[in-house]
């Protein structure tokens, strides 16, 4: 058997940090549940759809993904997507996930909040029931939208609110600061809930910086662009505080040209609690364990590189603290045993 570095990203337990669940709708499940639900697509077919994956930045990929999101109309059709990615992300030994889902994009077109909720949690806990695989839901908030249609459907999510277990800001992020989000976030913490936020992917430092001061967060999503300001990536290591990057979305939807100089690496080597995660892995071309191969690949990864990774996302999850330290151990028995093999 060859004694590589991949092999031991396969056998190591994950977890997964930023993952949109109606980013992994695949084009097949998205021309099926089109077909069921007799919704007109703008593609004839799944080739012409992958072949539309060609973005030029963040917006070009979001109008297809919200596109693609009218085709999810029914609690079935919620459940159907959740347990697509719940398998892949089992097939890459994702033990848990925190999973984020946009109710915004979906009451917009009358879908009822309920439906939404019901059809992800039938999946995530058939996952905890089937594999043991724990999980959080996390309810994010589109921040092209405006502060106020937030609290519209924080409103409607209330009834479920012990079925939420935080709450987090994605979309558009050039003209949308953290900021906009205050009065928000501060309704969120209220209802004691932890918050994340995407900043410092396409927008500024000053974006993270935002997200830490007014949101008050826990975590930061992406964070690539933390670099760019020394101070803040002293905050940032000094403060264990999580960023959870997404390599292949970053270079689909072109923040880096060249998975080589991402700066993952130098995360890492700055001391900062870098993690690796998907983002909207049917978008762009990789689920987590081709995330992780990829980096290694371009980026010269080392195991103990690959092992702090990991364990980086184990530290940055809502699990308890005793599952956090058995996680932790299994972590470092994967590698003694990988090492042993050599």
């Amino acid at each position: 058997m060859p004694h590589s570095v991949d092999e031991l990203i396969a056998r190591l337990p994950k977890t997964e940090l930023h993952l949109h669940i109606e980013g992994t709708l695949e084009p097949e499940l998205m021309f099926a549940l089109a077909q069921k639900n007799a919704v007109a697509l703008p593609y004839a077919s799944v080739e012409e759809v992958r072949a539309a994956y060609d973005f030029s930045n963040l917006q070009s990929f979001l109008d297809l993904y919200y596109a693609g999101a009218g085709v999810l109309l029914t609690e079935d059709d919620f459940f159907d997507l959740a347990w697509a990615y719940l398998e892949r992300a089992h097939g890459d030994r994702i033990v848990h996930a925190e999973i984020f889902f946009d109710p915004q994009t979906h009451t917009a077109r009358g879908v009822p909040y309920a439906t939404v909720h019901r059809g992800l949690c039938r999946a995530l806990a058939k996952a905890q029931q089937q594999w043991g695989m724990s999980s959080r839901l996390i309810l994010s908030f589109l921040r092209h939208l405006s502060e106020d249609d937030g609290f519209a459907v924080l409103d409607e999510a209330l009834p479920f609110i012990d079925e939420i277990d935080g709450f987090g800001l994605d979309s558009s992020e050039l003209g949308h600061p953290p900021e906009k989000f205050a009065r928000l976030f501060a309704r969120c913490r209220e209802l004691g809930k932890p918050v994340v936020a995407h900043a410092g992917e396409e927008g500024p430092p000053d974006y993270v910086w935002q997200a830490l001061e007014g949101l008050q967060v826990c975590r930061i999503d992406h964070g690539v662009r933390s670099l760019e300001d020394a101070a803040l990536v002293a905050r940032l290591a000094q403060a264990r505080m999580p960023l959870t990057v997404c390599p292949l979305s970053n270079l689909k939807l072109k923040v880096v040209d060249d998975l080589a100089v991402h700066p993952l690496k130098k995360m890492l080597d700055a001391g900062l609690c870098a993690l690796v995660n998907s983002d909207d892995p049917a978008y762009f071309g990789g689920y987590l364990g081709e995330n992780l191969l990829a980096c290694r690949q371009a980026l010269d990864l080392s195991a103990d590189d690959v092992v702090q990774l990991v364990k980086n996302g184990f530290e940055a999850s809502w699990l308890p603290s005793a599952q956090k330290a058995c996680w932790l151990a299994e972590c470092d028995a994967v590698l003694a045993a990988w090492e042993n093999e050599a």
